[in-house]
């Protein structure tokens, strides 16, 4: 692994649960010897990309992170537009409703709203999502170019539960009743005890650049619930589209 790859590694360590982390906690789970951590945590530090809590000793994320979130926010606002529209939408369905960005591959879960209610499906941002475990990825995959889908479709596909779809037959059966529908459906591909209804979420030239998913407790959801969430779904992923690119 390169250098920067191993500095990227340890920025991709933090999460919510545990934003800060000490020195020998994250050699241990990047694989680093301490001395190459500190390294590569003191040549971060630099650039504002990690800082170190003066009590704890412990690392953080660093302001300058902020910052360059905040310059792309500028020039690609997709949260910021996004924002309300799944507000709307989970209060719509009363169910969790989440937003993802394709980068790298597979879906980055870019902002979540949490249902109100005691029992709901949590989500986490930062999350990825894999493109054949989800129903964010279906629906991505769906509205794709057929060279990348067919690429995706030679690759491995993990199982992450007992349902989901390993064989590529299987996820092209999917992928193709996405398309026709508009949204896709997912039953505890990614985790147990969760249904999914997933959007992609067209950019300016009318590739997708993410999607967005309703997210229920498998047992409050038939077939009825699903067209709902379906079409709900639907008309909130084109207003977003609308709302980023302006057109109508």
């Amino acid at each position: 692994m390169s250098t920067v790859g191993k500095a990227v590694s340890l920025l991709e360590l933090f999460t919510l649960d545990e934003p800060e982390i000490g020195l020998s906690e994250l050699a241990r789970k990047a694989g680093l010897d301490k001395a190459t951590a500190r390294r590569l945590l003191v040549a971060l530090a630099a650039h504002r990309l990690i800082e170190q809590e003066p009590q704890s000793r412990r690392y953080r994320l660093g302001a300058g992170l902020s910052r360059l979130a905040r310059i792309r926010d500028a020039h690609f606002p997709f949260v910021r537009v996004a924002a309300p529209v799944l507000r709307d939408l989970a209060l719509e369905t009363g169910e969790t409703v989440h937003l993802s960005e394709f980068s790298a591959g597979a879906l980055l879960t870019v902002h979540v709203e949490l249902s109100a209610k005691a029992n709901r499906v949590n989500v986490d941002v930062g999350q990825i999502l894999p493109l054949h475990g989800t129903a964010s990825g279906i629906a991505f995959l769906a509205a794709s170019r057929l060279e990348a889908v067919g690429a995706y479709l030679e690759r491995p596909l993990q199982a992450f539960t007992a349902h989901t779809m390993t064989q590529p037959s299987e996820l092209a059966k999917a992928i193709a009743l996405a398309a026709a529908s508009g949204y896709s459906r997912s039953s505890q591909g990614y985790e147990e005890g969760v249904h999914s209804i997933g959007v992609a979420i067209p950019g300016a030239g009318g590739q997708p650049i993410g999607a967005l998913a309703i997210a229920s407790p498998v047992s409050r959801v038939d077939d009825q619930v699903a067209a709902s969430q379906g079409t709900a779904a639907i008309s909130a992923a084109r207003l977003i589209t609308a709302r980023l690119t302006g057109e109508t």
